[in-house]
């Protein structure tokens, strides 16, 4: 299987978190769905954002990549300003919604990448091999009106994966994906922890985000509830140390 990278196959140290959240607020008129957001994400570590229906974590998501713009707040991206080209070609973004040019191919998906990164030659290579990874090779010449949801999902993560960054943001990635593929993007997500990047995982799924994530986060009605690692979680609320995250989660939302 052909492992995923960050930026670099060596990640630097460096103190400074990749994702850098402070004081994020958003409303949509009166409705506050985000209400003073404060978090980090650092090289190498996996952070989980859990929370039931409404709880703003798709918001608080898009707030980070650019697609909304919040009322209050700073984030940063490897350092940089959040909209700015450098914070954006830092980031790999993944939405619950796998969204695709229904007129362009696979192939051409790929292509329109690499130009909008401007990566340089040999991206061609590392194009075939998510492909085939996600088992898309043999239809990279077919439209992707044509896929299946879960198709379109692998395609978008194959994307996201393309330019190498050294952020990756996943909401819901499991969604729609048949059990191989759940276990390739679960290697894969851990992989890229391996290589130094930071990952956000906005997921319902507590088995899975248990599996994989060295810190949680969660959210109700738009507020920050608990975070930490799990066992820093079960501290908190005075839980056995076997207690599984489902339980834990279930009481930060009592």
């Amino acid at each position: 299987m052909n492992t995923p990278q960050a930026a670099s196959e060596s990640p630097q140290v460096d103190a400074s978190p990749l994702l850098d959240v402070r004081h994020l607020s958003k409303r949509f008129g009166d409705v506050v769905a985000v209400n003073d957001l404060s978090f980090t994400v650092a090289a190498s570590q996996i952070v989980a954002m859990l929370g039931p229906n409404g709880a703003g974590k798709t918001t608080s998501l898009k707030c980070i990549v650019g697609l909304l713009r919040p009322q209050a707040g700073q984030i940063t991206l490897a350092g940089q300003p959040a909209r700015t080209p450098q914070a954006r070609a830092a980031l790999g973004w993944v939405p619950e919604v796998p969204y695709a040019y229904e007129l362009l191919t696979i192939w051409e998906h790929m292509q329109f990448v690499a130009l909008a990164y401007r990566l340089p030659d040999g991206w061609q290579e590392r194009a075939a091999a998510l492909l085939r990874q996600f088992d898309l090779w043999e239809k990279r010449s077919s439209l992707a009106s044509g896929l299946s949801k879960g198709m379109r999902q692998k395609l978008v993560i194959c994307l996201a994966l393309l330019h190498q960054p050294r952020l990756f943001l996943f909401d819901e990635p499991l969604v729609g994906l048949d059990p191989p593929a759940q276990r390739e993007l679960r290697e894969i997500i851990l992989q890229l922890r391996q290589a130094g990047a930071g990952v956000l995982i906005s997921t319902h799924m507590l088995e899975s985000a248990e599996r994989l994530c060295d810190q949680a986060l969660v959210m109700h009605k738009g507020r920050q509830v608990a975070a930490g690692s799990l066992a820093e979680l079960r501290e908190q609320f005075h839980l056995p140390t076997n207690t599984p995250l489902e339980d834990v989660f279930f009481e930060a939302i009592r």
